[in-house]
């Protein structure tokens, strides 16, 4: 009888305590050490799950991402094949960019709702002084920008004048939060330190609106923002992909 006949689905499921991280390196071993090629099957999933050691729903997931990077395919007739060549290298800079790419959009959809509504509450109920420190952080940011300087620190105190605004110190905190997550794993996303960055002329406009009282139009830039940011995250995944 196979050494494994008797295991149980929880067994198989059992995670190596490595993490799900080190699936990808394990599977590029396994490919080079049977030498497979483009075109040629990989072992079924249960055979993977017993030389790895890894379970198979975590064995399974990566399988998934491969496919959608396009390389492999899988059938459940003909098996999963390789359909790209892959090394550590190339996998490694595949990944950081598709994970990267998918943690800023999730983070972008939970943050965008309360950006506007920020926007919309600061819009209605600023006082003068909280308007002119809004009007003072958009003049600086503009300027550090046109000056080509590291314009993220004045963005950031920028949008957290309007966050005060609103007189709910709430916004700020689940904002800032939001963003401590994604950037505690990725400090400078794909690798570019001022991601967004053809936005920052429309943050003189957006000022201009809270400033004037204009809700609907500050909010409608705000949006216009976010969706210039979560197209330029989409358009460089979609590069790397092809």
């Amino acid at each position: 009888m196979p050494e494994n006949a008797n295991q149980t689905s929880s067994e198989i499921d059992t995670e190596r305590t490595d993490g799900p991280r080190d699936v990808p390196r394990a599977l590029i071993a396994l490919i080079e050490e049977e030498g497979l090629k483009v075109g040629d099957r990989l072992p079924p999933e249960l055979d993977l799950v017993r030389r790895l050691g890894f379970g198979r729903s975590t064995i399974r997931e990566t399988l998934k991402t491969w496919e959608s990077m396009g390389v492999v395919s899988r059938n459940k007739g003909a098996g999963t094949r390789l359909i790209a060549e892959i090394s550590q290298n190339t996998l490694r800079v595949a990944l950081t960019i598709k994970h990267e790419a998918e943690s800023l959009l999730r983070m972008q959809q939970v943050r965008g709702p309360l950006e506007i509504e920020a926007v919309r509450i600061a819009t209605r109920q600023a006082t003068p002084e909280q308007r002119k420190l809004i009007n003072a952080r958009a003049a600086e940011l503009m300027a550090v920008f046109e000056a080509g300087e590291d314009w993220r620190p004045a963005d950031h105190r920028f949008h957290n004048a309007i966050h005060e605004a609103t007189g709910n110190p709430l916004f700020r905190q689940f904002i800032e939060q939001i963003q401590k997550a994604f950037h505690d794993i990725y400090e400078t996303p794909f690798g570019k330190a001022h991601l967004g960055q053809e936005t920052i002329p429309l943050h003189r406009p957006l000022a201009d609106a809270i400033i004037a009282g204009d809700e609907d139009k500050a909010a409608e830039l705000t949006q216009t923002i976010i969706d210039m940011v979560c197209v330029e995250t989409q358009k460089i995944s979609e590069e790397h992909d092809g």
